[in-house]
C-alpha cells in the first residue's frame, strides 16, 4: 500500500511540472507550485492527523483516505486548466498527509517491539523503491505513450494499493467509539512532546536532504553528468535495500548507536563527494552509494526512536510529529537553498549541507548523552 502511494506520489512530482509546461503552457516558476502547493497542505494536515487518528481509528481513516486519494488520482486525467490543477495538487496533498501517517502509525503498532528496527526498515523500504519506480515509469511512459496513460496506470497502482491496505489486520477499528471526538486541539493533540528533539533532528537531515531533492539533477548537467544523474538515484536505492536488513538486525541486536554513527558518518562523506564531483561521474557515483547507506540508516532509526519514545496509544501523534519536521526541513531546506545558490555555486551548496550534517551529528549526540543520563538516574 505505501509503496503504491509513494509511487504515484514521486512519478507526479517529476512529470507534473512537464505537463505544466507543455500541455498547459505555463512557466517553470508557475510549474513549480505544483509541488509547493501539494507539500504545503500535507505540511498543514500533517499535526491534526494524530488526534484524527485517535478519534475515528487509523485503520478506518487510512481507508477514507485512499478512497478520495484515488478519486484525486482520477482527476488528474480530465483536462483540467492549471488554476483547478493547484486545487487538485492541494487537496491530494490533504490525503497524502494523512494516508502516511496512519500508514506509520499502523507498521509501528504492528511491528513486535523487540523487532522494531528491522520491521519499520522494511517498511520504509518500500519508500526506497518508489523513489526509483515512481521517476522511472512515469519519463517512460510519457515519453512513449501519453500523460493520460500514465495517470491511468497511477490510478490502478493507488487502487491495487487500497486493496492491500484493508487486509492490514488491526482491532484499531474497534477502538474509535471509546475515544471522546473533541475537535479542540490542544499542543498534546498535535505533536507528542517526547518525539519532538528526534524529530527536530530528522528535519535537520531534511533540510540537507533537500539539496539531493531539488538541486541534483540541475547540479549534474552543469557538470556534464545528466545521463550518470538517472542512474544515481538507482544505485542510491540499491544502497538503500541492500543494506537495510543488516541496519534493521544492528538497531535491534546493538542498538540505535550502532546504526546512527555509521549512518551520519556515510551520509556526510556522500554529500562530500557530490561537492567534489567536478565531472566525475566515478566520484558522483560512489556518492550515490554513501548517501543511500546513510540516509537510509538515519531516516529509519529516527523515526524508530520517534515512535519508540511515546507510549503505545501516542504512536500516531509520534509519527505525525516526526513527519511533519522532517516535511519542515525539505520545504524550508528547498526554500533556503534556493537562496543560496544566487550567491554561491552548487558546489558549496552540498558543502555546506555536509557542514550543517556534521553539526546536527554533533547536537544528536549531546542529546543523546542528556537522556541517556537521565534514563540511568530514573533506573537508579
Amino acid at each position: 500500500m505505501n509503496m503504491a502511494v509513494f509511487l504515484s506520489f514521486y512519478s507526479l512530482m517529476t512529470t507534473l511540472p512537464l505537463y505544466a509546461i507543455g500541455a498547459l503552457k505555463q512557466s517553470d516558476q508557475e510549474a513549480g507550485l505544483l509541488a509547493t502547493v501539494f507539500l504545503l497542505s500535507a505540511i498543514i494536515v500533517r499535526p491534526f492527523s494524530g488526534k484524527m487518528l485517535d478519534m475515528y481509528g487509523k485503520k478506518r481513516l487510512l481507508i477514507i483516505s485512499l478512497v478520495f486519494y484515488f478519486l484525486c488520482s482520477i482527476l488528474y486525467i480530465i483536462d483540467l486548466p492549471f488554476e483547478l490543477l493547484l486545487v487538485l495538487r492541494f487537496f491530494h496533498g490533504i490525503w497524502f498527509s494523512i494516508i502516511t501517517t496512519a500508514g506509520g502509525s499502523l507498521a509501528a503498532d504492528i511491528v513486535p517491539v523487540n523487532r522494531k528496527g528491522t520491521g519499520l526498515g522494511y517498511y520504509t523500504m518500500s519508500n526506497n523503491l518508489a523513489v526509483v519506480l515512481g521517476p522511472f515509469i512515469g519519463i517512460l511512459l510519457i515519453q512513449h505513450l501519453s500523460f493520460d496513460v500514465l495517470f491511468s496506470v497511477l490510478c490502478i497502482a493507488v487502487f491495487v494499493g487500497g486493496i492491500l491496505a484493508t487486509t492490514i489486520k488491526t482491532d484499531d477499528l474497534t477502538k474509535p467509539e471509546k475515544v471522546e471526538r473533541s475537535f479542540k486541539f490542544t499542543f498534546n493533540d498535535l505533536f507528542e512532546k517526547k518525539a519532538l528533539p528526534i524529530a527536530g533532528i530528522a528535519g535537520l537531515v531534511g533540510i540537507s536532504y533537500a539539496s539531493i531533492l531539488s538541486f541534483l539533477s540541475i547540479y549534474a548537467e552543469e557538470q556534464g553528468l545528466l545521463t550518470t544523474a538517472s542512474w544515481f538515484y538507482v544505485v542510491y536505492a540499491a544502497a538503500m535495500l541492500i543494506t537495510r536488513p543488516l541496519i534493521g538486525k544492528l538497531y535491534d541486536q546493538k542498538g540505535s548507536q550502532y546504526v546512527i554513527v555509521p549512518g551520519f558518518l556515510f551520509y556526510i562523506l556522500g554529500l562530500i563527494c557530490i561537492a567534489l564531483a567536478n565531472g566525475s561521474a566515478i566520484l558522483f557515483l560512489s556518492s550515490a552509494v554513501l548517501v543511500g547507506a546513510g540516509y537510509g540508516a538515519l531516516t529509519t532509526s529516527f523515526q524508530s526512536l520517534a515512535v519508540q519514545s511515546a507510549e503505545h496509544v501516542r504512536s500516531g501523534y509520534a509519527t505525525a510529529t516526526y513527519f511533519t519536521l522532517f516535511d519542515l526541513g525539505v520545504a524550508l531546506g528547498s526554500y533556503v537553498l534556493g537562496l543560496l545558490v544566487i550567491w554561491v555555486d552548487y558546489d558549496s551548496i552540498y558543502s555546506i549541507s555536509a557542514l550543517l550534517m556534521a553539526v546536527t551529528a554533533c547536537i544528536y549526540f549531546v542529546l543523546f548523552k542528556k537522556s541517556k543520563r537521565k534514563h540511568i538516574q530514573s533506573t537508579i
